[in-house]
């Protein structure tokens, strides 16, 4: 019988290639989208009407797979937003958005997965962060807050869920082509800002890295081999090696070294 695999946020980018992928290794997969009617491309897999932030739509969402396949067994929590900024400029209704959509909404929507886990005494949940997550970046520090909260809450979580059968993972991606960038909340760059110059240069640094970022194919074998792990590891990394090296600095350079570090790939003061 072949796996149901739920994913949050499936219409584009790194949730639209783990779908399309998984779907040639014969699961049977289930995508979600804000606004499915408006996604012109037909994907291999079904695409069902789901927001993060609304508790209603989840339950409907996952009904709607219990009711057709009769279990979950692996739900990829991918659906996440972008957010850029200095931290000072930025509105606290764009961060609070943040938050609910990167942190309570993977928590609400493993809330509302676990009781048909724990009925089938199994299941997998894949929780996607970032290795942004790991270090507070200049400009990005909301999003790095929003990311670092769900890897450390998953390391709790997965804990209490073992004797349940339920294994629960993080996987960190580091920059890949995707079209974060488009649905991401920029703060503008204002003329009057104390942050002009610096703000401007990171943010377009940002958003070339992002251009020249990794094929998500590769974030979608990484997932298919958890999915296939007997036991998986609580932390993946996935990404270029000095993106991914960059999280091993920070364990062993001292705090300060560090941040010069990154002032000086940013070209700050």
């Amino acid at each position: 019988m072949p796996k149901v695999v739920f994913i949050t946020g499936g219409s584009s980018g790194i949730g639209k290639a783990i779908g399309e992928y998984l779907t040639t290794k014969d699961y049977t997969v289930y995508g979600t989208s804000r606004n499915p009617d408006t996604v012109s491309e037909k994907l291999s897999f079904t695409l069902l009407k789901m927001d993060v932030t609304v508790s209603t739509s989840i339950s409907e969402a996952i009904s709607t797979i219990v009711q057709k396949e009769g279990r979950i067994d692996v739900l990829v929590n991918n659906a996440g937003i972008g957010i850029t900024g200095p931290i000072e400029e930025t509105p606290n209704m764009e961060i609070q958005r943040a938050f609910e959509t990167n942190f309570y909404g993977p928590i609400n929507v493993m809330k509302a997965v676990l009781p048909q886990m724990r009925a089938q005494n199994s299941g997998k949940i894949i929780n996607i962060t970032s290795i942004a997550g790991y270090m507070g970046l200049p400009y990005r520090g909301i999003y790095s807050a929003t990311k670092a909260a769900l890897e450390i809450t998953t390391e709790a979580f997965r804990m209490e869920t073992k004797q349940f059968g339920v294994e629960m993972t993080n996987v960190a991606p580091g920059d890949f082509a995707t079209n974060i960038v488009a649905g991401r909340y920029h703060a503008p760059v204002l003329d009057s800002s104390p942050y002009k110059d610096a703000y401007g240069k990171t943010l377009k640094m940002m958003n070339d890295h992002v251009d020249a970022g990794e094929d998500p194919l590769k974030m979608a074998k990484v997932i298919h081999h958890i999915i296939e792990a007997s036991s998986p590891r609580i932390h993946y990394k996935v990404g270029a090696f000095l993106q991914k090296f960059s999280v091993v600095l920070k364990r062993v350079l001292p705090d300060k070294v560090y941040e010069r570090m990154l002032l000086n790939h940013y070209k700050l003061k």
